[in-house]
């Protein structure tokens, strides 16, 4: 049988304010557990929650930036359920008039084709507590530090069709919620997170299967090995004459494999009605539109501009844009550098940098080379004072800690050899040693200009200009 998967998202982003969305508590990470739950967090009788003002706004704000409609009237109503780390014994959420629906979002897949990716709505709610078992003797402990803590809900339309697509709409939306501000998407910390929706049918069945959820997904590897390992899981049961069941299901990273958690539930489980205590959110055409002009650029119009302002390619400007901070440090090196291209500074970014950075397991913004030193390095290239092996050996000292471009290249007397009458006594002596490979090249073997080059740059260990060394080799060659 030929099967078609069918996923749809629904990603958790932990709003960036000060606040809980219904009270003053702090959302600061790290506190000591219990520390910042306030009485509306624990559910005490008789407190009022307040709804915060900046989570509507960034709500809003993710709206506008994938073309939804921003519902001038939303409601919150109450989620019920009971869990140890939910002491209210219910969840504030919104359901039937969320305060934003209806938009899309566009991705690039591997191939290059661009796929859009719908979306059904964004709503607010709180976060519920946590509930921590590692140091327990077979009991487990609440931290409500969480509680309160604002999220916007992403649901996306059923639209996509593989682990690798999930990946890559999941990253866009990362990307997106950091561009605007409104979300650290720290997945580590618990601010970036999603649940999914999986589902097989026969290709060209109408009807959607009975799908999964799989619960709590916090890495970007995380969604798409879980996601890949429940596609098979369903083919295989239906294959063999089962049925999938509606269910709620974990992915267990160190086995690879999901497993069933609970019933899923519908919606009348969970005995939604309006929340008594918070009034309808009415948001204004004015305040509507004050929130489009603050809108940042956002990252296909960098992607774009990264194309027709610096000239790179589509790939490129891809890569550079996927993240903010790298955006920003690329853009903060094009600008301090004199002559170097863009292009060269592009793919020192992608290259040298993010090898550093991946083996240090830092961010960009923790570089230990500075934007600045960087757009001197490649400068340092263009102009021929570094060849580009050469150039790696500064890039390393400095990421090191060592001294700033120049001082290494004179303290380990770096400068590439670029005189003309230097090199080409280099490569008259290279010549002279080597008339078996002279006769090689004479017959017609082009190859074994790259034995002479290996040898010029030993010579001159590592510091003759490539281009010229090729240059006057070729020439001597055909004398």
């Amino acid at each position: 049988m030929v099967w078609e998967v069918v996923i749809g998202l629904e990603i958790h982003t932990q709003l960036a304010t000060e606040s809980k969305i219904f009270s003053g508590a702090s959302t600061r990470y790290g506190a000591p557990p219990n520390s910042q739950a306030c009485l509306v967090d624990l559910g005490y009788p008789g407190v009022l929650p307040v709804l915060n003002e900046k989570a509507v706004e960034m709500a809003i704000k993710f709206g506008l930036a994938t073309g939804c409609e921003i519902a001038q009237r939303s409601v919150f109503a109450r989620k019920n359920y009971f869990y140890p780390d939910l002491p209210k014994g219910y969840q504030i959420s919104q359901y039937e008039l969320p305060i934003v629906h209806g938009g899309h979002l566009d991705i690039v897949l591997e191939s290059g084709d661009v796929k859009t990716i719908g979306i059904t709505r964004a709503h607010l709610e709180e976060d519920a507590g946590k509930s921590l078992h590692e140091d327990f003797d077979n009991q487990s402990g609440i931290d409500l530090n969480r509680a309160g803590t604002p999220l916007l809900e992403i649901v996306s339309e059923p639209d996509l069709r593989s682990a690798a697509e999930a990946g890559v709409y999941m990253r866009k939306v990362h990307s997106l919620v950091r561009y605007l501000g409104i979300s650290d998407g720290n997945m580590q910390e618990g601010s970036f997170r999603c649940d999914a929706n999986v589902s097989v049918r026969q290709k060209g069945e109408p009807k959607l299967g009975t799908r999964t959820e799989l619960k709590n997904l916090n890495s970007f590897r995380f969604v798409e090995k879980a996601i890949e390992i429940e596609i098979e899981r369903q083919i295989d049961v239906i294959e063999d004459g089962g049925k999938i069941v509606q269910e709620t299901r974990l992915y267990d990273s160190d086995k690879n494999e999901t497993r069933s958690m609970r019933g899923k539930e519908e919606a009348n489980d969970y005995r939604y009605f309006p929340d008594p205590d918070l009034l309808p959110v009415v948001v204004s055409d004015k305040a509507i539109e004050k929130l489009r002009s603050d809108l940042p650029e956002l990252p296909d119009a960098k992607r774009s501009r990264f194309e027709s302002d610096f000239g790179l390619s589509s790939y490129d400007a891809g890569v550079l844009t996927a993240q903010l901070d790298t955006a920003n440090y690329f853009e903060a090196t094009v600008a301090a550098a004199g002559d170097a291209p863009p292009k060269l500074i592009a793919n020192w970014v992608q290259g040298e940098l993010a090898a550093a950075l991946n083996q240090d397991n830092l961010d960009i913004t923790d570089a230990k080379i500075p934007a600045a030193e960087l757009a001197l390095l490649t400068d340092r290239i263009q102009d021929g004072t570094l060849s580009g092996k050469l150039a790696k050996e500064v890039f390393e000292a400095i990421w090191d800690g060592e001294d700033s471009v120049d001082a290494v290249i004179e303290a380990r007397g770096l400068k590439q050899i670029s005189d003309s009458g230097a090199i080409e006594k280099l490569v008259s002596d290279v010549l002279e040693q080597n008339p078996e490979q002279v006769q090689q090249f004479k017959d017609g073997n082009e190859k074994v200009i790259g034995f002479f080059v290996g040898r010029v740059m030993q010579a001159s260990q590592g510091k003759a200009n490539p281009k010229q060394v090729n240059q006057i080799l070729r020439e001597k060659l055909n004398e």
